[in-house]
């Protein structure tokens, strides 16, 4: 192999070592809080990055804390929804989940803690970050 080749040979390797690759999230509404924490200390390990562009909702949010910062980015059409967490009875309604509010709260950084704070806090009603608020707290994506 000559040196022009042993070069593109490493370039490909280096192209596909971990954290080379981009999960995008465009249309997330959540789910259940353990499947989203296993999700996402996978993601943490595999050194990908994540791209949010589009709805980010719900248990989706979890990946504020789970993922370093420096490793996401937003676009314009990116959407953080909150809302508190929920558990089903066994009559199928839904009430509110104090563990499950606790650990969505201790997932979030402080800067998004506050925000949360600052437009009520989580509850069962919906509250969405977005546009220059989000843009604030976190990379616009290039």
């Amino acid at each position: 192999m000559n040196a022009r080749g042993g070069l593109a040979a490493v370039l490909l390797i280096i192209s596909m070592a971990p954290g080379s690759a981009t999960v995008r999230i465009s249309d997330d509404h959540g789910g259940e809080i353990g499947a989203y924490l296993a999700k996402y200390h996978a993601l943490r390990v595999s050194g990908e990055r994540v791209v949010i562009d589009g709805i980010c909702a719900s248990a989706c949010t979890m990946l504020l804390g789970a993922i370093p910062r420096n490793r996401i980015c937003v676009t314009s059409r990116a959407t953080l929804s909150f809302h508190a967490a929920w558990d089903a009875t066994p009559g199928g309604n839904w009430v509110v989940s104090g563990a499950g509010n606790r650990l969505l709260w201790s997932s979030y950084p402080r800067d998004v803690r506050q925000w949360i704070s600052r437009h009520g806090g989580l509850r069962p009603q919906i509250i969405s970050l977005r546009g220059p608020d989000l843009s604030a707290m976190y990379p616009t994506c290039r």
